[in-house]
Formats: C-alpha cells, sequence, structure tokens
C-alpha cells in the first residue's frame, strides 16, 4: 500500500466509524487481525455462550483456534462438522438466546448503515434482536459508500463468491453473475439494512485494518 493509499483508507475508516457511533453502534478500528481477536476476547466475558454465524472473516482471524484457550466459553457453532441438519436448525435457533452473538456483515456504510443478504435469516435474525450483544468483526474491504453500493457489491460479487464457496448449485457460483435466479439454493432471499442500533440490542462493530472475507 503506497502512503496515498493509506492516507485515504485512513480517512475512510474515521469516516465510517464515527457515522456508525452517531447511530449509536459501539465502532472500533484496530489495525490487525490479531488485535480483533484480541478485542474480541475483552468483551466475551468467560462463561458466556456464545453463537456464531457463517463467517469466513472468523476463521481468517483464528478466532475458533483461540476460542479453544478459553474452555469455559459455550460456542455453539452450527457449521461444525457431522453435525445433521435438524441439529444445526434446533443450535440456530438456540443462538437466538446467547449471551454474545458473533458474526460479519457483508457491508459497512461510510454513512454508518449495515448492509447484509442471507439465505435463511437465522444470522440477520440474530444481529438484530435476541442475543445480548453482538459483534461483527469487518475487514476494511467492506466499508462502501453508501447502500446503493453495499447491494451492488454483495449482490453481484460478494453472494455469487459465496455460493461458490459453499458448493452450492446456483446459476452465479458457474457464471459469477448474479442471475436473480430462483434456484432451491439460491442464498439471496432477506435483504436487510441496519440503519440504526436497534432498540433491544447492543452491537460492536470491529473494523480491520486488513482484507478479510469477501
Amino acid at each position: 500500500m503506497t502512503e496515498f493509499q493509506k492516507w485515504y483508507q485512513d480517512i475512510q475508516i474515521e469516516r465510517t466509524v464515527e457515522a456508525l457511533k452517531k447511530h449509536n453502534f459501539d465502532a472500533r478500528f484496530v489495525p490487525k487481525a490479531s488485535d480483533a481477536l484480541g478485542e474480541i476476547f475483552r468483551i466475551i466475558p468467560e462463561g458466556a455462550t456464545v453463537g456464531v454465524g457463517g463467517s469466513l472473516t472468523l476463521n481468517q482471524i483464528g478466532f475458533f483456534d483461540e476460542a479453544k484457550n478459553h474452555p469455559t466459553i459455550k460456542l455453539m457453532n452450527s457449521a461444525v462438522p457431522g453435525i445433521s441438519p435438524e441439529e444445526a436448525l434446533k443450535m440456530r435457533r438456540e443462538m437466538l438466546l446467547a449471551d454474545i452473538y458473533l458474526c460479519s456483515s457483508n457491508a459497512v456504510t461510510e454513512d454508518g448503515q449495515l448492509y447484509n443478504i442471507d439465505a435463511t435469516g437465522n444470522r440477520v435474525g440474530a444481529m438484530m434482536f435476541g442475543p445480548g450483544k453482538v459483534i461483527l468483526v469487518c475487514g476494511v474491504n467492506k466499508i462502501v459508500k453508501d447502500i446503493e453500493d453495499a447491494r451492488r457489491r454483495v449482490q453481484e460479487w460478494v453472494a455469487p463468491m459465496n455460493a461458490r464457496r459453499l458448493g452450492l448449485k446456483t446459476p452465479c457460483a458457474e457464471t459469477g453473475e448474479c442471475a436473480d435466479c430462483s434456484s432451491p439454493q439460491r442464498i439471496c432471499n432477506i435483504y436487510t439494512v441496519l440503519a440504526r442500533k436497534p432498540l433491544r440490542t447492543d452491537i460492536v462493530v470491529i473494523l480491520v485494518g486488513e482484507q478479510l472475507g469477501f
């Protein structure tokens, strides 16, 4: 990164964090993934129940490995290999009552809004209501100008890559382009905008100065 790119990124991050705070989100910036990991475990109290939404970001920062060093934390992860579809669905419902819910956001706008597309709704549902506190970990690559940029980024770029990563049989997983399909495995079913902090849910947004997730 050149000094000019860093200058621009620093201004963009500062603008985004301030906008999120004005919208009553607890917004924080950390330079590195390792810093994000430390921040997460400072927020999560020992003995807490922690629900986890599907997130490439959490894998990249080493969250699951670090969680093993906190044996009193009860981790609820429906993506564990070997879990049956019925058990996974039951766990996703139980996560709505977790002390902490942890995931990422598909996009964060410079004017302080959080944009997400979901297949089932358990991830965005938990962001809005249920868990005592929500922690969203987002790389700086997820910062966009506004909601229209967020929609374009997620639907036209992020969703096809996620469909491909998950091995889904959707048109975008083959072509890399959104076809606004009616596939049974379509993941773009629910579109949400958190314009302000929900009334009953505390949300911590940790912006990380690295490229994380899609």
